[in-house]
């Protein structure tokens, strides 16, 4: 049996394969770059394009082997509205469906994927269990859901398929959107908020993702959704007050009229200048905290993580980048991942 990984070279992806392959199982990694194949050096690279059928044929997919879909097309770098489905759609869906399909041909019946917590759009119930309402406010959070319809009609073909639904990731070597916030905590710059801060703000660590698969592989791969998150989530305003200190900053939070400041990005996004996407924006202020007590149920599966030292980690990480002249790490395709 393999373990065949799927956007194996993105974020979470080289944290599983290193796990798989050090634990002895036989890993083949297919992915468009080998940007990090030094971190999962005891696996087997395979240059591929999800949206390519032909590159998946040539993948070794046999009968009995474990499939991971973690390739995906995320919010950064952020698309103008005209061109976010075509950014999104051919590597989310289309890729989805080709591996699928492969998975298919080949009498292969077991897949982990990714999607995302976007699939649920504004709060209607806290904490978001995995039965809330899905009803995404963009073309990220459709491509990922219409995956997950695309799950359900496959399992009724007799496919096993775990879902993820996982919150903003971070960890070593993806800062993306937090690169803003470190570099006005640097310049002891105010620090806006949307809306007051009191509302809290839940990350994923990186490795608790790659374990959460681990684990639903070990678990037989149910035919379920599982949140991924944080526990204890602390409010905006604790958070990032803990991370200014943490910097010795003089950065103040300034609490906004989360309306007002919505509807400019609002604004700015319909006359193609957005500095956020609506999918983060419009739900900045709200209650989105994801209840993952489902994943310790089935999976066994706890997150070990706080959000805290998790943020402090990532400003750490950037600050010794920019203190050594390195570029500061961005954030890479995944699930993700």
């Amino acid at each position: 049996m393999k373990h065949i990984l799927f956007g194996g070279d993105g974020f979470v992806g080289r944290q599983l394969a290193k796990r798989l392959s050090e634990e002895g199982e036989e890993v083949i990694v297919a992915d468009i770059a080998d940007t990090y194949s030094h971190v999962y050096a005891k696996a087997k690279f395979i240059e591929c394009d999800v949206t390519d059928p032909e590159a998946i044929a040539a993948v070794p997919i046999a009968d009995g082997d474990m499939v991971f879909n973690l390739s995906a097309k995320m919010l950064s770098p952020i698309q103008v509205r005209a061109k976010r489905h075509a950014f999104f759609y051919p590597v989310n869906f289309d890729g989805t469906k080709n591996i699928i399909e492969a998975m298919d041909r080949a009498g292969v019946a077991r897949l982990v994927h990714y999607t995302t917590d976007m699939v649920y759009g504004h709060t209607v119930t806290y904490p978001m269990t995995e039965d809330h309402p899905v009803a995404p406010l963009g073309e990220y959070g459709q491509s990922k859901l219409d995956t997950e319809t695309l799950a359900q009609e496959w399992r009724q073909r007799g496919m096993d398929i775990t879902l993820f639904r996982l919150r903003l990731i971070i960890g070593p070597g993806r800062l993306g959107i937090l690169t803003k916030l470190f570099k006005l905590i640097d310049m002891n710059l105010p620090v806006p908020m949307i809306g007051s801060g009191k509302n809290p703000y839940q990350f994923i660590s990186v490795y608790d993702c790659a374990d959460a698969a681990y684990k639903a592989w070990k678990a037989g791969v149910p035919n379920e959704a599982y949140n991924l998150g944080s526990i204890n989530p602390p409010p905006v305003r604790k958070l990032l007050g803990d991370l200014v200190k943490h910097a010795n900053s003089k950065s103040i939070l300034v609490p906004t009229w989360g309306f007002a400041v919505k509807r400019t990005l609002d604004l700015l996004d319909a006359m193609n200048m957005p500095i956020m996407d609506p999918e983060q924006y419009l739900i900045a202020d709200e209650m989105c905290v994801l209840d993952v007590s489902k994943g310790e149920r089935q999976l066994d599966w706890v997150p070990a993580y706080r959000d805290e030292d998790m943020l402090i980690a990532a400003y750490d990480e950037y600050r010794a980048q920019k203190d050594s002249g390195a570029g500061v790490g961005h954030s890479t395709a995944q699930p993700a991942e």
